[in-house]
């Protein structure tokens, strides 16, 4: 049987459920922009975590397939940013002033949160001459972008 792993890192995109925190970050930044929110409730905007987008992911998972032999493999970026990364991103992308709208509540904090996760991709990119394509900035654009769209009031 031709059996290959794949262990991904977190892969986000423009689809990832609102309860996750990437996308709660770039929809409650969007409704605050439209004045539909005030606030943006966060817990450890320290925690680190390598993401990256979900269609690199899957075109990762394509090329570990057409591999000839079965093998285990992971998916990452190599590279960590920390949830207030993400929240300066956005939050700078619309124009909006982070200090102004970002709580910390203590109720969102995590017990036991790792400290860095980071993967180490370069098997899967020495095998397969997979590279991301999505940067960390342009994953968070089309997520934006998806919730501009999303609550764009009528016109």
């Amino acid at each position: 049987m031709y059996i290959s792993n794949g262990i991904l890192f977190n892969h986000e995109s423009p689809r990832r459920g609102a309860d996750f925190v990437t996308s709660k970050i770039c929809r409650e930044a969007v409704r605050i922009k439209y004045e539909l929110a005030d606030k943006l409730d966060l817990g450890n905007v320290d925690a680190r975590r390598d993401w990256g987008h979900s269609k690199d992911y899957v075109r990762a998972m394509w090329m570990i397939l057409q591999q000839k032999d079965a093998d285990d493999f992971i998916c990452a970026t190599g590279i960590t940013h920390s949830v207030r990364d993400v929240v300066r991103y956005v939050f700078k992308r619309l124009g909006l002033d982070e200090n102004r709208f970002l709580r910390i509540d203590p109720d969102l904090l995590r017990p036991a949160d790792h400290p860095s996760p980071r993967g180490d991709s370069s098997k899967l990119r020495r095998d397969t001459g997979w590279e991301p394509e999505y940067t960390f900035e342009t994953l968070l654009d089309e997520m934006i972008d998806h919730w501009l769209a999303e609550m764009a009031p009528a016109a």
